[in-house]
């Protein structure tokens, strides 16, 4: 055979290298095609997640924006202090009528512990400290107040939602079909929005279940340990005040609007949207969406400069002012729902199975 071509021992055998790619090719378009037709009513989407191709553009355009790539040390004072807070409130509160307590545990606790699982988002890149150890015991301290073990759960699945997001079973972020199919009407959504920490916390258990890790079980022994202390010194009431405070906080909450605006498509053809508005004081710029996918190195503290450096990257595109009118909008509009998530296929499930087996992106 001449060049180019492939060598073979017998006759109809035909190039390996050829065989393998069109065998790649034919299997995900299978098995991409089944998962269509079992949630059709998902968006699905035929090209890669678009913030890798974005951030290439950028640091082509603007090769600047590489110094805003790190830590941001001032994280780790951030997390002392609403911790500390959040102790102070405990002896502030005693004795305090109920509603006064529920009243605080929806905007203090609800605010502060929300702002917390931002740190941990914030340390689960790495950005708070030099060193992975350091940033992971950051985290278990700002999981403190909120007395659910947390944190290095949500790093484990936070690194494969920003690897592939949208692949469909990786990417635990986007709902299940069960919570498309039910959660449809107003009042539906409602109830959706309040038990959304029940729905972010167990997803991943039926989706996308891992083997625990060591961390995860230091996590798990940190956090009773803390709750221990918390009952010890002051009791049940005050360890309600910590744990009701984070289901209010990432429930039906002005700060948690972020869960929804961050990807749920309300603009066609767009899969992330960014918001700018005054809560981004309170959670660490999580706001700055596409700048963050587009730049997950680059600190909370930062984003608004990459906004700055290529605005026409961001301004141009639908973005938001407005967490509390993202929910209202979500809940009222009958063409919004948990199936408005962008999907897509792109790894075929011997590829998924294989990332499980190996204890997924982080361990």
């Amino acid at each position: 055979m001449g060049k180019g071509g492939c060598k073979s021992s017998s006759l109809g055998e035909s190039c390996p290298i050829k065989n393998k790619n069109q065998n790649k090719t034919s299997i995900l378009e299978k098995e991409r095609k089944e998962k269509i037709q079992a949630e059709p009513k998902f968006i699905w989407a035929y090209d890669e997640e678009p913030h890798r191709r974005r951030k290439q553009e950028i640091l082509l355009k603007y090769p600047s924006i590489k110094k805003f790539m790190g830590i941001d040390p001032n994280t780790k004072y951030k997390v002392v202090f609403w911790v500390g807070f959040q102790v102070l409130s405990l002896h502030l509160l005693q004795g305090a009528p109920w509603y006064t307590w529920l009243f605080c545990c929806y905007t203090l606790s609800g605010s502060i512990n929300h702002m917390m699982t931002l740190a941990m988002h914030e340390l689960s890149h790495n950005l708070g400290a030099k060193g992975v150890v350091s940033n992971r015991f950051l985290a278990i301290l700002a999981n403190l107040p909120m007395g659910i073990p947390a944190a290095m759960s949500f790093k484990r699945y936070h690194m494969e939602h920003h690897k592939f997001q949208g692949e469909d079973v990786v990417d635990v972020d986007i709902p299940t079909n069960f919570e498309g199919w039910f959660f449809h009407s107003t009042a539906r959504k409602v109830l959706w929005c309040l038990l959304q920490p029940l729905f972010y916390s167990l997803r991943p258990l039926f989706v996308n279940p891992k083997e625990p890790t060591r961390w995860e079980y230091i996590n798990i022994l940190c956090i009773a340990l803390f709750d221990g202390v918390i009952l010890y010194v002051w009791g049940t009431r005050e360890l309600l005040y910590l744990v009701v405070g984070t289901l209010f906080g990432m429930g039906l909450h002005p700060v948690a609007g972020h869960f929804i605006a961050e990807h749920y498509v309300m603009n066609k053809g767009q899969e992330t949207y960014s918001y700018y508005g005054p809560l981004n004081w309170l959670t660490f710029n999580v706001g700055y969406h596409n700048e963050h996918h587009d730049f997950a190195n680059i600190s909370g503290k930062h984003l608004p400069d990459v906004r700055r450096v290529a605005p026409e990257y961001y301004d141009d595109i639908p973005h938001y002012h407005s967490w509390v009118k993202v929910i209202w909008d979500y809940i009222v509009d009958d063409k919004i729902s948990p199936y408005s998530r962008v999907k897509r296929v792109t790894m075929e499930n011997r590829e998924i199975e294989e990332l499980k087996a190996k204890g997924g992106l982080v361990q």
